[in-house]
């Protein structure tokens, strides 16, 4: 009776503390959406979306341009960064023990780890100097190297988590290997892989550093991948930076607009995964 009792308080007393843990965590987050939000949601209109950021002094404009770069710039990471990043999370599940597969994976998780600001030189120097110019190519190209090692390590933890059976089915049927890896295994994990890559996408929308090596900026509309692009993250950092009060409203206001995107894809990223253990149950 004494030990269920020491049993009982130890495991109030624990719970209790993850409770304060969990409070001490969400108050800084929660403080700081409302922040965002309440400063943010008095520049919101459908102009703010659709117009050319205007110069100081200038009443209106938005960052439509800033919007539909950041898009841009986006895809190219993802044409870049996702067949590289699923295809090497395929090899390190199916052939990953070797030597290679060891080196792609230490790679890998050293990729990982380094700043993106450095990712962002390391960008500028393959794409940028040789261009001679900043473009959303090279912002694309810097986002994608962020992408590749998230998506690569997601893809083989669930490419592991398909069940053996399912490969020795399709090989026992005479299905080549190479199919077998891309029909059956790669299928069957697809659900979760999409939930890994909207999750990188979330998080390469929110880089700075690497898109000011890059991509750099553009006041105007630009649709060609090998010009100078805006992105909302280099349009919030320069008028946050601004001295002008009506640009630290825009940037509030620009931050809301990307805290919304990124929002979206992880609940998008929620909604796939939900589907995807519902399916499995």
């Amino acid at each position: 009776m004494r030990r269920f009792r020491l049993r009982k308080l130890v495991n109030v007393t624990m719970t209790v503390v993850c409770g304060l843990a969990v409070v001490v965590a969400l108050v800084p987050l929660v403080s700081l959406l409302w922040l965002v939000i309440k400063k943010g949601v008095a520049g919101l209109s459908p102009e703010f979306f659709t117009q050319l950021p205007t110069p100081m002094g200038v009443p209106g404009g938005g960052v439509g341009n800033a919007i539909v770069g950041t898009l841009m710039i986006v895809a190219i990471a993802c044409a870049i960064g996702l067949p590289v990043g699923i295809g090497a999370g395929v090899y390190l599940a199916e052939k990953g023990d070797g030597r290679l597969g060891r080196t792609v994976r230490f790679t890998s998780e050293v990729l990982a780890g380094v700043p993106s600001i450095v990712i962002g030189i390391v960008a500028w120097g393959l794409v940028v100097l040789p261009m001679k110019r900043f473009s959303a190519l090279a912002g694309g190209v810097a986002l994608s190297l962020i992408m590749i090692p998230t998506v690569a390590r997601a893809s083989e933890e669930l490419i592991r988590l398909v069940p053996r059976s399912l490969r020795e089915g399709a090989l026992a049927l005479g299905v080549p290997e190479w199919k077998t890896s891309l029909r059956v295994v790669l299928r069957t994990a697809l659900g979760g892989i999409a939930t890994a890559v909207l999750l990188s996408v979330a998080r390469v929308m929110g880089e700075t550093a690497p898109l000011l090596f890059t991509s750099l900026n553009n006041q105007y509309w630009n649709l060609a991948p090998d010009q100078p692009t805006a992105s909302l993250t280099v349009e919030i950092y320069d008028y946050a930076i601004s001295p002008f009060r009506d640009w630290h409203q825009k940037a509030w206001t620009a931050a809301l607009v990307l805290l919304l995107l990124v929002g979206l894809l992880n609940l998008g990223a929620r909604v796939l995964s939900r589907n995807r253990l519902g399916g499995a149950s």
